[in-house]
């Protein structure tokens, strides 16, 4: 009996050591979170998308409440959810630039060439892992819509040319379309970006045409209209400095005789110049028989 008397003593003394070594850690270690966090994070969308920056909608409101960030930055909240947020915050609402996901890439089936016909898994990334995928331009979208399965934001939708469109209006910069895309086709850009470059191609420029009537085939003529530094021509493709983006307008597209470079304009999409040869064709073009072995016309089109 003792015994038991002895032991329930060391284990209650212990227990009570115990307690009050945690009792003063947590007062010690305590950290203070300001219960503003919580009510900032609620009036968030919640969509966690990073588009702001920020690891997460708890991040974003962490900092808003220190005031190391504009309730503007949240690219996915409507103009009325950011008031909401400046009004119970006493701040500026302040303002950011919209960002927008960009396509490199205008050759659909109807303009590109195929050198082969796939028959895998359909998927961008499946694609792509045979022999860099299906397309003769090595750097073209190939049109699986691995982008638009991805957005949990609707604004991307795939043509009937199999491309993928962005809705900028719907579109919030989170990124998920530029991590998916195994040809590193999207990039995001400021709204104000107006001058673009559908194309990544960095073949020559005879190649560049025979493998896509709508490729950029480095002939200069961009460059040449437009202001200077704003356009190079970098490996066998025109490339748009955006540190001079002021002084960009539609000039440099009127040329083009491919309508590789376009002019986005609100609301009405890319535009291109006067110059642009004119697609009327709708249907794919036929891949070659001959990088075909082993398959006949009925495997083709069944």
């Amino acid at each position: 009996m003792t015994e038991f008397l002895l032991a329930g003593g060391i284990m209650g003394t212990i227990g009570v050591s115990l307690a009050a070594v945690l009792a003063f850690a947590d007062k010690k270690l305590y950290v203070f979170e300001d219960p503003r966090i919580d009510e900032v994070e609620s009036m968030l969308p919640k969509a966690n998308c990073g588009a702001c920056g920020c690891i997460g909608c708890h991040d974003f409101a962490e900092k808003l409440v220190k005031n190391e960030i504009v309730p503007a930055k949240c690219s996915v909240s409507s103009p009325a959810g950011i008031a909401a947020i400046a009004t119970f915050l006493q701040i500026d609402a302040g303002s950011a630039e919209k960002r927008v996901a960009r396509l490199a890439c205008a050759g659909g089936p109807h303009v590109a060439r195929h050198r082969a016909q796939y028959f895998g898994l359909p998927t961008c990334r499946a694609a792509a892992i045979v022999n860099g995928g299906a397309k003769g331009c090595s750097w073209g979208c190939l049109g699986l819509g691995d982008c638009e399965r991805v957005c949990e934001f609707s604004a991307i939708e795939m043509n009937s040319h199999s491309l993928p469109v962005v809705t900028e209006s719907l579109c919030t910069a989170c990124g998920d379309c530029v991590d998916i895309c195994p040809k590193q086709l999207f990039s995001i850009h400021a709204e104000s970006h107006r001058l673009w470059v559908a194309c990544r191609s960095l073949a020559d420029g005879q190649q560049s045409e025979a493998d896509c009537e709508v490729a950029c085939t480095a002939c200069g003529r961009c460059a040449s209209d437009a202001p200077d530094g704003l356009i190079q021509i970098v490996n066998n493709l025109a490339v748009v400095n955006y540190s001079k983006n002021s002084l960009a307008n539609p000039a440099p597209t009127q040329r083009c005789p491919t309508g590789a470079i376009v002019w986005f304009e609100k609301d009405k999409g890319p535009l291109k110049g006067v110059e642009a040869k004119h697609i009327t064709r709708h249907s794919p073009l036929p891949v070659a028989l001959a990088e075909l072995p082993n398959r006949s016309n009925k495997d083709l089109h069944p």
